[in-house]
């Protein structure tokens, strides 16, 4: 059986329980490819494993940073090639389950080498912008980039303004940077699963999860995180679930408001996602039907692999 084991889906597909099923099945340790399960108190809104799952199967990479600390993509592959290399110590399967696309996609295809960002050409794009709007700016990427230009929305400007910084750096197109992402097999001997479920099952699922999320203590969590004397980083606080109470907490909606939007900004992460995933290489997907139970997955999983 293959030592390392990739589990791909969108938000509220089925991973987790998968990951652990699978972990006890072959002894396994799981590697949490998430942005935000990395933060400490940040439980009920990211779906973390509960505390008996994490002290029944060993967990990577959660709640190893305060919340008012920031992860970037490099620390955060950096953090999980020391984990791989724990669990490969340790002589062990290795699954690593997520929904962070991007981290998912650089540990599996490489690290996007673009150059380091430049303060003084972003605040002159950014200026322009303000003046300007997001048109002008976006007509000048199709002429320079037509590629990236396709791909990013007119209105969409920080990544206009990334695309455009980058081509001023360098000569050369941001596209032609993220070439590298294409690549046709995972850097490592990654066997991927991908677990796939009808859109409107995803989005029941979805929001079964929110208004669990709800019951079980989100809006008490986020008031505790506000509290605390270091103020949440801005990748914490813009994280769904905790964006949309922190919004309810200035008075800007009602709670029924903020669960709602809550609900809408996960199904629309969970589209997003399904982009990225359509890029990735070297996929098996599994198709979920509506009445499969965890045990049918890990048992069709186990088959596979």
């Amino acid at each position: 059986m293959n030592q390392m084991i990739m589990i791909l889906g969108v938000t509220a597909s089925g991973k987790s329980t998968l990951a652990f099923d699978l972990a006890k099945s072959i002894s396994a340790e799981i590697i949490s490819i998430d942005s935000m399960k990395v933060y400490l108190r940040m439980d009920i809104g990211t779906a973390k494993p509960s505390l008996e799952r994490r002290k029944a199967v060993k967990h990577h990479l959660i709640d190893i940073f305060q919340p008012s600390e920031s992860c970037t993509a490099g620390k955060f592959l950096d953090l999980t090639h020391q984990a791989m290399d724990h669990v490969k110590a340790a002589k062990k399967p290795m699954i690593a389950a997520g929904g962070t696309a991007l981290y998912t996609k650089t540990l599996l295809y490489g690290m996007f080498d673009g150059p380091p960002a430049n303060q003084e050409i972003r605040n002159s794009l950014k200026n322009r912008i303000n003046v300007e709007g997001t048109a002008g700016l976006h007509r000048e990427l199709t002429e320079v980039d037509p590629q990236a230009a396709q791909r990013i929305h007119p209105n969409d400007a920080r990544r206009i303004i990334r695309a455009m910084e980058v081509y001023k750096l360098t000569g050369k197109p941001i596209s032609s940077f993220q070439s590298q992402f294409s690549a046709e097999k995972p850097l490592d001997d990654w066997k991927i699963i991908g677990l796939r479920r009808p859109k409107d099952q995803a989005s029941r699922r979805i929001n079964m999860r929110v208004k669990k999320m709800a019951e079980t203590g989100l809006l008490e969590e986020v008031k505790n995180l506000l509290a605390e004397d270091a103020p949440l980083s801005k990748q914490a606080a813009a994280a769904i679930g905790y964006a949309e109470i922190i919004d309810h907490f200035k008075g800007e909606t009602t709670l029924d408001e903020a669960i709602e939007r809550i609900k809408v900004n996960t199904r629309k992460f969970a589209k997003s996602q399904r982009t990225w995933f359509k890029t990735f290489k070297n996929v098996t997907w599994l198709e979920i039907e509506e009445d499969e139970t965890p045990q049918d997955i890990l048992k069709r999983t186990l088959n596979l692999l």
